[in-house]
């Protein structure tokens, strides 16, 4: 029904940047909100952005406000996240989610279409 397949993950010293993608494919206008999440060893799935699909209204956890920047691209049907001034706790599988258009934004259950995740590593 939909699929989301991310991309750009990889490694970078603390202070860097990277960029990753998530391409959408399948029915793509049932889809409002898309967000990335990201999970390290030892830690629970966790909030790091979403975007909304009119107003482009962006939400942000607090530990990545300021350094992370949401967007989307839907006429290739393509979400971003630009990561800027790195940490090594930025250190993780980050993956890209995309849900139906109602609901909340803030938890891993709002969301119902997943990809596989792109590994991210920021060194000391």
């Amino acid at each position: 029904q939909v699929h989301l397949v991310e991309s750009g993950g990889g490694l970078a010293q603390a202070g860097g940047s990277l960029r990753l993608s998530c391409v959408v494919s399948g029915r793509t206008s049932i889809l409002g909100s898309m967000g990335w999440f990201r999970q390290s060893p030892g830690k629970e799935r966790e909030f790091v952005g979403a975007i909304t699909n009119n107003w482009m209204n962006t939400y942000y956890a607090n530990l990545v406000k300021g350094r992370f920047t949401v967007s989307r691209d839907n006429a290739q049907n393509t979400l971003f996240l630009q990561m800027n001034s790195l940490k090594p706790e930025d250190t993780a599988d980050y993956y890209c989610a995309a849900k139906r258009p109602y609901g909340g934004i803030w938890f891993e259950s709002d969301y119902e279409y997943w990809g596989q995740g792109t590994h991210v590593t920021v060194s000391s």
